[in-house]
């Protein structure tokens, strides 16, 4: 056998758990970019729903150690400017959503 083979043959079991904090690593990256993406989109469209969404994703990419705090961060900041859009469209004419008229 390859010096390959037997290093994954005989990887201790601190190899998974390495390799589970590397993925978790990972969820949290990509809960900082979705955070971002749906904070952004929420500014648009559907701003009772992506806007917690993204605070929420946001604060779990940070409480996870996030390797991209400023995208996490912003990710927040957008769902909460989501929010103010959505109270401001409510109190200005009531409605839940964007109006043309």
């Amino acid at each position: 056998m390859g010096t390959e083979a037997r290093t994954a043959v005989e990887a201790p079991a601190g190899g998974r758990t390495r390799g589970r904090i590397r993925g978790r690593a990972r969820d949290a990256d990509a809960m900082a970019v979705t955070a971002f993406v749906l904070g952004l989109a929420g500014l648009l469209v559907m701003n009772l729903i992506l806007g917690p969404t993204a605070v929420v994703l946001g604060s779990l990419a940070l409480w996870r150690k996030t390797a991209r705090p400023g995208r996490a961060r912003l990710g927040i900041a957008l769902g909460v400017a989501d929010l103010v859009i959505l109270a401001c469209l409510v109190t200005a004419d009531g409605t839940w959503s964007w109006s043309l008229n």
